[in-house]
This record gives C-alpha cells, structure tokens and sequence, in this order.
C-alpha cells in the first residue's frame, strides 16, 4: 500500500527550522490549525498547496508519497 509523507515532512522542516505551526502557515498562507491538522493526519494540504510545499521544503512533489 502507498503511504502519504506529507504530515511527515511538514512536522520534520518545521523542527528542523525551529518554525512554530503559526510561523510555518503563514509561510503558505494557511492557519495554524491547517498545520495542525496536516501533522496529525486528519487530513491533507489541497493538492494545489503541494507546488508551494516542495519548495519551501526543498524537495520534489514525489517526495510526498511513498512509490514503493
């Protein structure tokens, strides 16, 4: 089964940058609460946010999901 990284990848840059929730959404132009609820998987970034995503964490839109 395919796995989805991008609560993964979020929650990683972010403490990686030492960015709170709050610094981080308006990085994308999102809540706080978006951020949260991204980490902890109940749900995901619209897939028009992805572009801006693997920019700002400096990796492919591929990096996001697991191809194996």
């Amino acid at each position: 089964m395919k796995k989805i990284l991008v609560s993964e990848k979020i929650r990683e840059y972010r403490r990686e940058n030492r960015l709170t929730q709050e610094a981080f959404g308006r990085l994308l132009g999102v809540s706080p609460q978006a951020i949260s609820k991204w980490e902890r998987v109940e749900c995901y970034p619209d897939i028009t946010f992805l572009p801006a995503l693997a920019e700002l964490l400096g990796c492919g839109i591929d990096a996001f999901f697991d191809m194996t």
